[in-house]
């Protein structure tokens, strides 16, 4: 952990870029810079001759000025009508004042020239003859002029979010840039960004009934929100649209804003599905309509005209689907060729001069696999499982591409084994795992995440462009003091730890398992407690979040709900709902009257869940409306249905019914009293481990073991780092986790072990781990080899959990020691359960059976 302890307690929870060098003050004196006082504004100064985006972010920053602090700067664009405090801004090369500085050797714009989208923040004394002081904000280019101006922006308490989420900026009497100050700062991945997909019917009737559909005035937001989250990559929306063709001015303005433009990944050469259906014809298929296909795409390019874009190539089948059973890898790679042929032909240039990407999404990873390759400048965009687990990543001996690597996340998805669309479902311990691996092997030219709406995926999506900035800015330690910076951004600083606390919790316990895929069987009636104790959870959460909803502001009310009250409520109705369902299914089939109660609870809160959903659609003067019009209840197919249906209920007749019957629990399903030591016993013939409860821990000298926190459907995980190190041979003194455990009888013990759902993505033998109790020789499992298997697979992905077994023969009872061993890298190790015939069917596993007073 970073000793930040100080700074944090003391600023913290500052805004601004997390863990960026915090700038601003409330306080003046000691030479700090006045960006605003109770009498006056700095003039902001950008030259004409400065790009569109500049002299946007420079009109942008004065009304999140006036927002913060009533006061609204002057804006001029020469030194001549400047005043004695000035904030200016420009790029180096078109900025008179800024290359004048320079020159004088008054700044060093040397730090930035020939990075990508780099700034400089600095506070200037005497900068001009006439002048006080300035606070100067330089770019290497247009955006990383942008990207300065909204670092400030951020720090003066202007969320990224103030539109999209509707946050307030923070009332400030008066600002001021701190003495000293001098940041340099530039992207680590080259092109971040998100994929609006899957966005009927929420985003579409949103921004059809709020802006006449999806065209330039909404995506005029978008780029915004894109901007302000220091991003610069766009896949537009595309269930029924095409962004260059719906509205000519949408590629316009993504041009003036910097925005770069791709397509999905079976839209090549800039040319979306809908315009292939509205202009296209004979077939979709390149071994009978070769000419017609040409021509399609020529016009793509030439569309793009001089347009900054990333052109996706290749070719899948129409419709998101595989290409013709007959396609081969000789007709692919001859489509690339032809492709880039095209590419040269219009630009004039050489074809790696205009960046491309090719996807190897889905089966399309199955032909790179068998060989097919393209040319070296190409982005090789890697994809995950649509389900947040990367699926291929290249090896460290891989000769280096020009074109680099990428990688096609999901917080979203319509598929199988089920949609998942309705809320957000992605833990940040988990995106950042995934994402830290991506980046260690060398994926670093393109991050980009579907988000399916945009909104409810507000954090995630700070979190996913946060660090892709700077991935080594924020270690695995540090995500729940990420999450409460976020909070302090939005919401102040008050109640931000606690609120941060919520927004963990319930990713988390929506993270176990998507609430399209929930039902009355997910978590068990009778064993371990294990339904009652999840809903519980739910419950408690929400008392917390509805808490805190009463003590914020009321100018914090409508974001709040946005951000945290409503998911939270939601997600705990809809567990309460499959708890009264699963009660009254089991009462029921002991003709109980009780039952009918419970069926009577699934009925009201079916009621309660629309009703959440209008409060949503209402606020903020129905802002909204339709956001959250995507059913998730009562699926019977990987599809949504139509609309929410209510789980089958029965009643029972007074006539008919028996006495009552209680239901029937484990008694002995419970933890031991509260864990104070790290000492296990089997009792009941069964034993539970959380893999952060480890006796000792082993490392070598090129083998560390890290705990993730909160990562894991319960507790914490445990993986090695560096997660790019070798394969290890399990025995001797190699790394290895020891737990301590007790028996109190002999024979053969099951080691169920509960492993993240990562999966194989070298293509070899799979991930690989070792397991052995006490001096007996370790047993080495591969957890994910027959990933390739798709029931498999989806079984994974349901429970989001991957469970291997290992037996071992208990020779006699008392002590005995497990010892997990490292083999491969990037194994995420989440719970350790003994079976000596006493386990009982659960979801999450039994809780820790954890001896106390041991120590």
């Amino acid at each position: 952990m970073r000793k930040k302890w100080v700074l944090f307690l003391c600023a913290v929870l500052s805004l601004g870029h997390p863990f960026a060098q915090h700038f601003i003050s409330g306080k003046s004196g000691n030479g700090n810079f006045p960006i605003a006082t109770t009498a006056t504004a700095a003039t902001i100064v950008v030259d004409d001759n400065d790009a569109w985006l500049v002299q946007k972010a420079a009109d942008l920053l004065r009304t999140d000025i006036q927002a913060v602090t009533g006061k609204i700067p002057t804006r001029v664009n020469s030194m001549a009508l400047a005043g004695r405090h000035l904030i200016i801004i420009g790029t180096i090369g078109r900025s008179k004042a800024i290359d004048a500085l320079a020159k004088d050797k008054k700044i060093n714009t040397g730090q930035l020239k020939g990075k990508w989208e780099a700034y400089q923040i600095q506070v200037v004394a005497n900068p001009f003859r006439g002048v006080d002081d300035a606070l100067v904000i330089a770019g290497s280019d247009k955006r990383g002029a942008a990207f300065g101006v909204f670092e400030l922006a951020r720090q003066l308490g202007v969320s990224p979010w103030y539109w999209w989420a509707d946050v307030p900026a923070k009332q400030k009497k008066e600002v001021y840039a701190i003495r000293g100050t001098n940041i340099v700062d530039s992207p680590m991945v080259k092109y971040r960004g998100i994929f609006i997909n899957d966005e009927a019917p929420a985003f579409t009737n949103w921004a059809k009934e709020k802006f006449g559909g999806v065209n330039h005035l909404v995506y005029e937001k978008v780029f915004e929100l894109i901007l302000r989250n220091k991003a610069n990559y766009l896949w537009p929306a595309m269930w029924g649209k095409s962004f260059a063709d719906d509205d000519t001015l949408s590629p316009v303005l993504a041009d003036q804003y910097g925005i770069v433009i791709s397509n999905s990944h079976h839209e090549p050469m800039l040319r979306a599905q809908q315009e292939w259906k509205k202009y296209g014809k004979g077939p979709w298929n390149y071994q009978t309509n070769d000419t017609v296909l040409r021509a399609f795409w020529k016009k793509g390019i030439e569309n793009m005209g001089t347009h900054e874009s990333v052109i996706s190539i290749g070719m899948r089948g129409d419709g998101d689907m595989p290409m013709t059973q007959g396609s081969n890898i000789a007709l692919l790679e001859r489509i690339v060729a032809d492709q880039r042929k095209i590419i040269e032909e219009v630009t004039k240039k050489p074809a790696y001069a205009t960046p491309q990407s090719w996807a190897l999404y889905k089966e399309v990873q199955d032909y790179y696999d068998k060989g097919m390759r393209v040319p070296d400048d190409v982005t090789l965009l890697l994809c995950d499982d649509n389900w947040g687990n990367i699926r291929k990543l290249p090896r460290l001996t891989d000769a280096p591409r020009k074109g680099g690597y990428g990688i096609y996340y999901h917080f979203d998805y319509v598929g199988g084994p089920r949609n998942y669309k309705w809320l957000n479902t992605n833990p940040l311990p988990r995106v950042w795992e995934q994402m830290h691996l991506a980046y260690e092997y060398g994926v670093k030219n393109i991050w980009i995440v579907n988000v399916g709406d945009i909104k409810p995926m507000e954090l995630p999506i700070s979190f996913f462009l946060d660090y892709a900035w700077n991935p080594g800015r924020i270690n695995v330690t540090e995500i729940q003091e990420y999450t409460e910076q976020w909070a302090a951004e939005q919401f102040g600083n008050e109640h931000a730890v606690e609120i941060a606390g919520i927004l963990s919790k319930y990713a988390k316990y929506n993270g176990r398992r998507k609430p399209e895929l929930l039902d009355a069987n997910t978590y068990s009636l009778f064993n371990y407690n294990e339904l009652e104790r999840v809903t519980s959870e739910y419950n408690q959460l929400f008392a917390k979040a509805d808490a805190i909803a009463k003590l914020l502001p009321t100018q914090y009310k409508d974001a709040y709900f946005q951000l945290v009250l409503h998911p939270v409520k939601a997600c705990a109705n809809l567990q309460n709902l499959y708890y009264h369902v699963a009660q009254n299914k089991h009462l029921a089939a002991n003709y109980d009257i009780a039952a009918n109660k419970h069926a009577d609870e699934v009925k009201r809160l079916f009621i309660e869940d629309s009703l959440i959903s209008k409060t949503y659609n209402t606020l903020a003067n129905g802002k909204w409306n339709h956001m959250m019009d995507q059913s998730h209840i009562g699926y019977t197919a990987w599809f949504d249905p139509p609309f929410n249906r209510m789980p089958a209920v029965r009643y029972i007749p007074a006539d008919s019914a028996i006495a009552k019957t209680s239901v029937s629990r484990d008694e002995h399903g419970d933890a031991t009293s509260a864990p104070t030591g790290t000492d296990f016993i089997e009792t009941g013939k069964m034993l539970s481990i959380d893999a952060e409860h480890f006796s000792k821990a082993v490392s070598t000298n090129t083998i560390q073991w890290q705990v993730l926190p909160d990562l894991g459907r319960t507790g914490s995980s445990v993986t090695t780092t560096p997660v790019t190190a070798p394969e290890q041979v399990p025995g001797n003194h190699g790394a290895h986790l020891e737990y301590t455990v007790h028996f109190s009888d002999t024979g053969i013990v099951k080691l169920h072990l509960y492993f993240s759902p990562s999966l194989n993505f070298h293509n070899n033998e799979g991930l690989k781990y070792a397991v052995s109790v006490d001096e007996e020789m370790p047993q080495i499992v591969s957890i994910n080899k027959d990933d390739n298997n798709t029931r498999t697979w989806e079984e994974w992905m349901r429970n989001n959990i991957i469970t291997k077994t290992t037996s071992h023969h208990i020779k006699t009872p008392g002590t005995h020691t497990i010892k997990y061993w490292m083999v491969s890298p990037a194994v995420v190790l989440q719970k350790i359960v003994g079976d000596m015939g006493g386990l009982k069917p659960s979801y999450l596993g039994p809780p820790e059976t954890r001896l106390t007073n041991t120590k």
